[in-house]
Formats: C-alpha cells, sequence, structure tokens
C-alpha cells in the first residue's frame, strides 16, 4: 500500500502551478474577469457574432476570450468588455493574511 501525499491549496491556483505571487494575482484576477463576460453572453444567449457586436470587437477576439486564453487579455481590455455589455466592475482591496 502506498501512501498518498496531499498538499493543501493556495487560496489562488495560478500560485499552486507555479507562478510567482504577483502573476498569480493578475492572472487570477484576468480568469475571474473573462468568466463574468462568458457568464454574460452564456445568460444573453448571444451567438459569437452578436457578442463581439456588442462588446465593439471581433469575432477571434470573442472566440479567444471564450476559450478562456487569459494572456490575450490585460485587466483593462476585460474591464472595457464587461463595460460594453453594461456591467460595472468594483475593486476590493483586502490586507494579506498572516
Amino acid at each position: 500500500m502506498t501512501k498518498s501525499l496531499l498538499t493543501p491549496a493556495a487560496a489562488n491556483i495560478f500560485e499552486d502551478l507555479g507562478f510567482p505571487p504577483q502573476e498569480a494575482e493578475h492572472l487570477i484576477i484576468r480568469a475571474d474577469l473573462i468568466l463574468q463576460i462568458r457568464r454574460y453572453i452564456e445568460t444573453q444567449h448571444w451567438t459569437i457574432e452578436q457578442a463581439a457586436t456588442q462588446c465593439q470587437t471581433s469575432v477571434d477576439r470573442i472566440e479567444s476570450l471564450l476559450q478562456g486564453n487569459i494572456g490575450e487579455f490585460t485587466i483593462e481590455q476585460l474591464i472595457t468588455l464587461l463595460s460594453c455589455v453594461g456591467m460595472k466592475v468594483r475593486v476590493e482591496v483586502t490586507p494579506e493574511a498572516a
């Protein structure tokens, strides 16, 4: 019988994947923003073409977003896309847990 070792997960999956903490923080924010846009598009039952028109961007960009290509979007670009569909982004800053 072999023992399996379990390592507790970090609060940020990107840290678990080996990204430095600052980069992991940027990645998790971008992932969250992409998820919100994706959910909104799904709830509206938009086609990719309709989403591109509403977001004032190309079909290729929407496809990339829906595929979860985090590296292709900055936080600012994602906030702009959210704004185009009528959503607001609020920032919450909290102290790091000790």
